[in-house]
């Protein structure tokens, strides 16, 4: 794995890549509050067709190791994934992206179409077209509950062990939520602190309004994989109850892409990559070959 920095339209960004160089390139972007090492479990469930490939997991402005600059709106997302697959010359690209990943990447992707060639859409926050003239929106990024996260931590262990019984990190690849917490806390003075703020992940949720991609869609061409998992509660949606367990997916999106195809896995949580790494990396070897 190699460590390296990049700066787009004026923000100082980390990424991550492992295996070939010259190989089948694989941009991976994470959801929101997550960082890039959250795909170290679906790098390691590719094995050696990863070591084959070109794997690059980018920490998104505002989370991780990249700059907590915003603003925070999800067309930024997309348009620092443009610009960075632009700056690392990157060609014939799979986009891979989780949840609000996906937006972004389906976003780079139409911006940049020359530049992919598939999309893998893990359970992407791309909702219903009528959904987004009602989206629920809290007052304030101060007043969304997510502000009030959890901070202050004296270890990733003991982050590890306060989430490990407790829904819906239960249900993760305990190596996944190892990595969650090992790369998603910051030195701070005697302590760690996350990586993605609270205030910046609350705000990030307060900038997907507005944001039906539908248009952008159409435009695409390439095969789009969509993954989703178990549905919202329709009698909660648009309420502001936040499930994060459940699929904010659309059930409509695949059909909505010229060449799309939907996958359907209601066993599954809204986190499949951190639950399933391996069925992730089964569908990204069938975009490979």
């Amino acid at each position: 794995m190699r460590e390296q920095r990049v700066t787009v339209r004026g923000v100082d960004l980390a990424y991550f890549e492992w295996g070939n160089p010259s190989g089948q390139t694989i941009l991976m972007l994470h959801a929101t509050g997550f960082h890039a090492r959250c795909w170290d479990g679906v790098v390691r469930s590719l094995g050696d067709v990863g070591e084959g490939c070109r794997l690059v997991a980018v920490d998104q402005r505002g989370h991780g190791r990249s700059a907590k600059r915003g603003p925070y709106e999800w067309s930024e997302f997309g348009a620092d994934a443009a610009a960075l697959v632009d700056e690392l010359d990157l060609d014939a690209v799979i986009g891979l992206g989780h949840s609000m990943g996906g937006h972004a990447v389906t976003q780079a992707a139409a911006q940049r179409a020359h530049r992919f060639r598939a999309l893998l859409l893990v359970d992407p926050v791309i909702l219903d077209p009528s959904a987004y003239a009602d989206h629920a929106m809290f007052a304030s990024p101060e007043a969304h509950p997510v502000a009030r996260r959890r901070n202050h931590w004296r270890s990733t262990e003991e982050m590890y062990d306060r989430f490990a019984d407790r829904h819906p990190f239960n249900l993760w690849d305990p190596a996944v939520l190892r990595d969650y917490c090992r790369f998603g806390l910051l030195p701070d003075g005697d302590g760690l602190v996350l990586a993605c703020p609270p205030l910046v992940e609350a705000s990030i949720y307060q900038g997907s309004a507005g944001r039906d991609i539908g248009d952008a869609i159409r435009t695409l061409p390439h095969p789009a994989v969509v993954l989703r998992a178990q549905g919202r509660d329709p009698d909660t949606r648009n309420t502001g109850t936040m499930d994060f367990a459940r699929s904010p997916t659309w059930p409509g999106l695949a059909a909505a892409f010229p060449n799309g195809r939907d996958i359907h896995h209601p066993e599954l949580s809204h986190f499949i990559p951190m639950q399933r790494p391996d069925l992730v990396a089964d569908e990204l070897r069938k975009l490979i070959s």
